[in-house]
């Protein structure tokens, strides 16, 4: 088979291949099954295809059935409360998605009466949904044609063709290529099949070219060494970020923590009070910036790679001994015991932040 000849009939090989080798992940139903009628579940799909994103399967599968255990429904989730939500995404990152997932459960459930649209262009009307997770949904749930394109696919892809415009210039030409695979049977499967591929045989390390279902019409493996794709435009080096945290505790083991604003970065997500750092600024990282006055002592240094830039902050701890000195604290917090905060919608940064102050606060201290 010649790189010319890859049409929509090059799906079956793939297909039959999935037939034997899927994953079995709790948001799937056994492949095949949708073409006897039997589709899976909309509301599991979407929440699993914005979980998956920027997060590796593994992590997402506990996360998965805790949300699917507290929300068993797309409607239990739009009546659920932020903060509860919020505190239930924490440690998967990149917490706008959790805002759009909740902001997408109340537009399902007030506009389309808890079901959600069965194409494209009606799932990209809803908050936070995109056109990969729009073409995700429709294919998975919906077994409509459409081209969906992950990390994965797309390194699959870039092979198959041999695509050397780098990413993620080439991302146009991929879907294209993508939407002339896509077949018009079982495109669900077809799609979920493509990240499966990418995901345990077109790894981007050591590829295991020899069972590819596709490595009769692969071109990198024909012409070259398949590790040189996808080809990527070279990165620019991250900027460094740096400022303070302050760790206040009380004799009675409370500690005090802030809500940070709805919108920018970590919006709405539980803290300990801060300088204001951004992706861009710097914050103040000497004890000058403390909250209030208290005997605050240095306690080392914190590293987090986000995805643009790395925040280095100072870790400052505090005392706070005696009503007087805890009731003079800012007015815009609270004071939660510490052995509540697993509870809580604290982000990695801030789990980090508090553990180098206080060691024993989570069962963890990686977040």
């Amino acid at each position: 088979m010649t790189i010319t000849t890859l049409d929509t009939r090059s799906a079956k090989p793939l297909l039959d291949w999935y037939d034997r080798h899927h994953r079995d992940l709790p948001w799937r139903v056994t492949p095949g099954m949708a073409a006897r009628g039997v589709k899976a579940d909309p509301y599991r799909v979407w929440l699993s295809e914005v979980m998956l994103q920027q997060t590796t399967v593994q992590a997402v599968k506990l996360y998965f059935e805790k949300f699917l255990q507290r929300w068993p429904e797309v409607s239990d989730l739009a009546a659920a409360e932020n903060d509860e939500v919020m505190a239930a995404w924490a440690g998967l990152g990149y917490y706008a998605r959790a805002r759009n997932l909740k902001k997408c459960a109340e537009a399902v459930a007030r506009e389309y009466g808890g079901v959600f649209p069965d194409t494209e262009e009606g799932l990209k009307s809803l908050p936070g949904i995109g056109d990969y997770t729009a073409a995700a949904v429709a294919a998975i749930a919906f077994d409509r044609p459409a081209a969906v394109m992950d990390g994965n696919v797309e390194r699959v892809i870039s092979r198959l063709y041999a695509i050397e415009t780098p990413l993620p210039a080439a991302k146009p030409l991929m879907r294209e290529k993508v939407a002339l695979l896509t077949p018009a049977v079982r495109p669900g499967d077809f799609a979920q099949a493509m990240m499966d591929l990418g995901a345990t045989i077109c790894k981007p390390k050591r590829p295991a070219c020899s069972l590819c279902p596709f490595r009769g019409g692969c071109e990198a493996l024909k012409l070259s060494d398949p590790e040189l794709f996808p080809v990527k435009a070279a990165k620019k080096e991250k900027p460094v970020r740096h400022g303070a945290a302050f760790i206040a505790v009380t004799g009675d083991g409370e500690i005090l923590l802030r809500r940070r604003a709805e919108s920018g970065l970590l919006g709405g997500m539980t803290e300990v009070p801060t300088t204001a750092w951004t992706a861009r600024v710097d914050g103040e990282t000497s004890v000058s910036a403390a909250p209030f006055a208290a005997a605050w002592q240095f306690s080392g240094t914190v590293i987090h790679v986000f995805t643009h830039f790395e925040l280095r902050l100072s870790i400052w701890r505090a005392a706070i001994a005696g009503p007087v000195a805890r009731d003079n604290g800012p007015n815009d917090g609270w004071w939660e015991p510490v052995t509540n905060l697993e509870a809580q919608a604290l982000p990695t940064i801030m789990k980090k932040a508090i553990a180098a102050a206080i060691p024993l606060a989570f069962k963890t201290s990686k977040g």
